[in-house]
């Protein structure tokens, strides 16, 4: 059995490197070359459209807001990756690697930009009245190739069986090691309140995770800022060691090992895709329930979510681990996961550790709340309304055995189930690249949306 876990984990990690990575940067330069790199040309417009216009009722026809569509996806992507695997980027890719996660999060906006477009087209009403849809819609009526939604949906599906179990695993050890709570006590009260949200449908979530996630992400980019401003000198240092470090092998330094160019770009490309989720297909299904008037406008919150998500809350977390020197302390590549954590501690003492740990416990909570939900999505997809309730039930208790650590044997699996999911997903975006820029193209000519917006229209 062991050696079978062996030649699993072997396979996952080159499976992550270099064969994945190109996979997404290339797929990602496509789509932003045949978009016209709108990202770049129209980030003021963008911001406007979406949380510039927060307090205004949304557009067109949807079941939640378009901002509490956003939070549901944010619920999904801010996790233990932007607190825990920062700092992993940092010890294993050395601090360039946060340059490389910045590229990777510009890249592939384009991506999910593409596949929340594409969500909201071709989306539908379910049995409930409310709006559906994701990629195993798009690959159904944009390709015709429903034997390929069905792949996808399966193996999202069961994929996130596992994942549940390991973000029940980290939240409960998490609460034991800070507060001293049993394990199984934890993964009982996330349970309870998880159901009582999830059974709730995407209204329910949406109202929650519209107070939950900007009162989570503040607390964290809040002690983050009061870091930055204690430090503020440290920022060039910052900003030099990151961008002298992004194209060179990094240098040991203290405690820090170094590691070799391919290392730097691997480690930012891997967990800056990790955290933001771009291209994966799990967002659009939140996206795909927002009320809107055009696809385009609902894919601009898609990329305000990749702004959120990596370039300001996984660059808050650089800054910490960075300025705080614990990166190069010795030992501290054999702990990389604790580094946020003794970071924050050494500004802010036990408040600072217990900072992060809250956070981390929100971040996780929202997560396996958010997921259950796409979880659901696909079981509805495959066998229709009852069985979304079945399988949402099997989550729940995937959390209780995550919790006592029933997790170890399938975490090596997690990152082959979701190559799974993401292959299939980039392989119907780049097929369905045309409809994304005919979108593109009717939303930045039609007098009823950009032109309007700018106040141009072809008249004048």
């Amino acid at each position: 059995m062991e050696g079978f876990i062996n030649v699993v984990t072997t396979f996952s990690a080159w499976l992550w490197g270099i064969p994945l990575i190109a996979v997404l940067l290339f797929s990602g330069l496509y789509m932003t070359f045949k978009l016209g790199f709108f990202q770049f040309r129209h980030p003021l417009y963008i911001f406007k459209q979406t949380f510039g216009s927060v307090t205004k009722k949304p557009k067109g026809k949807g079941t939640v807001t378009p901002f509490q569509a956003l939070t549901s996806a944010l619920s999904s992507t801010i996790g233990a990756a932007n607190i825990v695997g920062v700092p992993a980027a940092i010890m294993f890719g050395g601090p360039g690697a946060v340059f490389w996660m910045w590229v990777i999060a510009l890249v592939g906006m384009s991506l999910k930009f593409s596949e929340s477009a594409l969500a909201v087209h071709y989306r539908e009403k379910n049995e409930k009245g409310e709006y559906v849809g994701g990629p195993m819609y798009y690959m159904t009526k944009g390709l015709g190739m429903k034997w390929l939604g069905i792949w996808f949906s399966f193996a999202l599906m069961l994929e996130l069986i596992p994942s549940v179990m390991v973000q029940g695993n980290s939240v409960a050890n998490t609460v034991n090691e800070s507060f001293g709570v049993p394990v199984l006590w934890t993964g009982i009260i996330i349970a309870v309140l998880i159901g009582i949200i999830v059974f709730g449908g995407i209204k329910r979530i949406g109202q929650v995770t519209q107070v939950v996630v900007p009162f989570m992400a503040l607390i964290y980019i809040g002690g983050a800022l009061v870091i930055l401003f204690m430090n503020l000198g440290a920022l060039p240092e910052f900003f030099t060691l990151i961008f002298s470090n992004a194209f060179s092998p990094a240098p040991v330094i203290g405690g820090f090992a170094g590691a070799a160019l391919v290392d730097v770009i691997r480690w930012g490309f891997a967990r800056g895709l990790y955290s933001n989720e771009a291209g994966l297909g799990t967002a659009p299904m939140a996206h795909s329930a927002a009320t809107t008037d055009h696809p385009v406008r609902q894919a601009f919150w898609a990329v305000s979510g990749i702004v959120v998500d990596t370039l300001i809350i996984c660059t808050a977390t650089a800054f910490v681990v960075l300025s705080s020197g614990v990166w190069t302390d010795e030992g501290a590549m054999e702990n990389s996961s604790a580094l946020t954590t003794i970071a924050f501690a050494e500004y802010f003492g036990e408040f600072g550790s217990i900072l992060v740990t809250v956070s981390l416990v929100f971040f996780v909570f929202s997560t396996i709340l958010v997921v259950i939900f796409y979880g659901a999505k696909q079981a509805e997809f495959l066998f229709g309304l009852k069985a979304s309730y079945a399988i949402q039930a099997v989550y729940l208790i995937a959390i209780v055995f995550g919790a006592v650590g029933a997790a170890e044997l399938i975490w090596n699996f997690l990152d082959i189930m979701l190559a799974a999911i993401l292959l299939p997903n980039i392989l119907a975006i780049l097929l369905l690249s045309n409809k994304v820029k005919e979108l593109k193209t009717e939303f930045f000519t039609s007098d009823k949306y950009y032109l309007k917006d700018i106040g141009k229209t072809k008249g004048k």
